[in-house]
């Protein structure tokens, strides 16, 4: 796992622009700090920082490879899970290798294959691949958007990066944004449009998608979209397959040559994950680190709801004992977690999931100290059918993205002069058909299943997106490479193909997981109900907000009220209705707080709002 960045000029000699590519490297540090490089010619410079995670000694980037006396460089972020394949596939070929690291494969599946390369990989990634001898850039992205990879075109000149601070650290690219950014971040946010970022000039090169660069015209394709199939497998048959593929990924991402270990909240998908990983390393003599999070007086303070029937801490003991692991809770105060909401936006380069963010980030902080490589439970949900918007009727009939639904409320917010650029509706409305209408049927489906192939879509390409970025940024933020088997492509696609009524086994979300896996687990956690990611329930994390919002409401001039009425906002003080902003986690605590990072985010970036 690593940050890469780039910069390519077919106008002018950039090798005079070392002290640029280094602010750009140092923006990436810590995404890899065991090592760095920069390789630069006349137009183009590529650079790299490392967390070593497979074979340390001989994996360093920028990595190079000649064939026919042309040279091709590569940086790359990633993990690929079926390396092995891949070289064997390589050595028919007639190519040799020099270590067992995935960079060094990857680039010479590039040679062999071109583009066509990304359709024999299996893996999280990001990378970049230059031909000397075409003077030609080459990007690619995973299937699943695991991996970021953004970039702008300014002035002639391409930028890319693995996070937006690394693009902004070139002096052509100013921080930035106008109406359609503000639309997003108040009518979207914390979710984001596939491929844009909110910046002007600054794209994200979607899941599944890779691109040529030539000067600085880029030529886009993409390469993997769900495609819908007949399921022709029975149940015994679908119920085999499932638990085969969600054994066999969860294996593939145990392989690394540093401490590994499992997130761990109770919950059905991190202690499936946990389990599988604990018989894994137990056959190999070993015994697996598991880590979970809690929060100061959460067993004083949590009630229970409709999204969060029982509190986490009973279950976690059991699965410890279950697993006999060597596990790690981690409690976070409520001062560390109004500290990291503005660490989170650091991270993120954007207002997010407030503390749901910033909790990782402190979460990631921690575990890091004694892994270098985790494995979580993210996008069982949103492939097996496991959010309430799947099963609740009226939401899953309804027009709109199903965890906002909320787009009168959001605008209410917004300053008059936005508004008056967009119509709110519209803006929203048009992403949701758009995917709606995208997304692949057979003939003849019913429309049930028609409606859930469109929320499964929906979910994979939207809210799924947002807790990948999430995700990704507030582990590297700290170093830790964290691994999410469930986005395994091949159960991406297969579930997408199996019939609702077989996920919703025995009338229960992700019923089809369960049952697939039922050995893996004691029975109370394997049927216990879904519950979110565990947040704060301390009264002191709200008052707290609410005494900054109020400080805020004092400053005139500070930069929020250019987007936000401070009337609307100053309703949040008082208001007890808990509207959701996003999904089930973000009520009014969490609305409080993307204000604040909203506001921390215009200070801190110093950005330029033009209308």
């Amino acid at each position: 796992m690593c940050g890469i960045a780039g910069v390519l000029d077919s106008r002018h000699d950039i090798t005079n622009q070392k002290p640029i590519f280094r602010e750009m490297m140092n923006t990436l540090k810590n995404r890899g700090p065991n090592d760095e490089g920069v390789y630069t010619n006349r137009h183009v410079a590529l650079i790299h920082t490392r967390l070593a995670v497979v074979d340390p000694e001989n994996g360093q980037q920028p990595m190079f490879f000649t064939e026919d006396k042309k040279r091709y460089v590569i940086v790359y972020n990633g993990e690929l899970y079926n390396t092995n394949q891949v070289r064997k596939e390589l050595i028919e070929l007639g190519y040799e290798f020099k270590s067992h690291s995935d960079t060094e494969v990857v680039l010479r599946a590039y040679v062999a294959w071109k583009e066509k390369c990304v359709d024999h990989f299996n893996g999280i990634f990001a990378f970049a691949v230059w031909d000397d001898a075409q003077e030609r850039l080459f990007l690619a992205r995973d299937r699943v958007g695991v991996k970021p990879l953004f970039y702008a075109v300014v002035q002639d000149t391409f930028l890319f990066g693995s996070e937006i601070k690394a693009l902004l650290a070139h002096p052509l690219l100013d921080a930035e944004i106008d109406a359609h950014s503000i639309a997003e971040i108040m009518l979207i946010g914390p979710g984001r449009t596939p491929g844009y970022g909110v910046f002007k000039h600054v794209e994200e090169l979607k899941p599944g998608e890779y691109a040529y660069v030539k000067g600085c015209e880029i030529d886009k394709h993409r390469y993997f979209t769900l495609k819908d199939k007949p399921h022709t497998d029975s149940e015994a048959q679908t119920i085999r397959k499932v638990r085969e593929l969600v054994v066999d990924a969860i294996q593939r991402q145990l392989v690394s040559d540093v401490p590994i270990g499992t997130f761990l909240s109770g919950g059905l998908d991190s202690s499936l994950i946990s389990s599988v990983a604990s018989r894994y390393m137990k056959e190999r003599g070993k015994r697996l680190k598991t880590f979970s999070v809690d929060y100061v007086d959460n067993a004083k303070y949590f009630k229970a709801s409709h999204f969060q029937p029982n509190s986490d801490a009973d279950f976690i003991g059991k699965m410890v004992k279950y697993l006999d692991s060597d596990h790690t809770t981690i409690t976070l105060g409520t001062d560390d977690l109004i500290e990291s909401l503005f660490s989170a936006v650091d991270a993120r380069d954007l207002p997010g999931m407030a503390d749901v963010d910033g909790s990782l980030l402190l979460f990631a902080k921690e575990i890091k100290k004694q892994v270098t490589v985790a494995l979580s439970g993210e996008c069982a949900d949103e492939i097996f059918g496991g959010y309430p918007w799947y099963r609740d009727k009226d939401i899953r009939e309804a027009d709109g993205f199903p965890w906002s639904q909320s787009t009168l409320y959001r605008a209410s917010f917004m300053q008059d002069k936005w508004l008056n650029c967009l119509t709110a509706n519209d803006y929203v409305h048009s992403r949701y058909q758009q995917t709606c209408d995208e997304t692949d049927k057979l003939p003849g489906t019913s429309p049930l299943e028609a409606r859930m192939k469109e929320m499964m879509n929906l979910n994979v390409n939207w809210f799924m997106q947002t807790l990948l970025d999430r995700k990704d940024r507030m582990s590297m933020a700290n170093g830790l490479e964290v691994r999410v088997p469930f986005c395994d492509t091949r159960i991406l696609e297969y579930l997408y193909t199996v019939p609702w009524s077989l996920k919703d086994y025995e009338g229960r979300e992700k019923g089809l997981l369960r049952v697939a896996m039922k050995d893996y687990l004691p029975d109370e956690i394997l049927w216990r109900k879904k519950s979110p990611y565990p947040k704060t329930h301390h009264p002191a994390y709200l008052q707290k907000l609410r005494e900054m919002l109020d400080d805020l409401l004092n400053e005139c001039n500070a930069p929020l009220w250019q987007i936000v009425k401070p009337e609307a906002a100053r309703n949040l003080l008082t208001d007890e209705t808990a509207q959701p902003w996003y999904g089930q986690l973000m009520t009014t605590p969490q609305t409080i707080a993307y204000f604040l990072q909203i506001n921390y985010w215009l200070k801190k970036y110093h950005i330029k709002i033009s209308e």
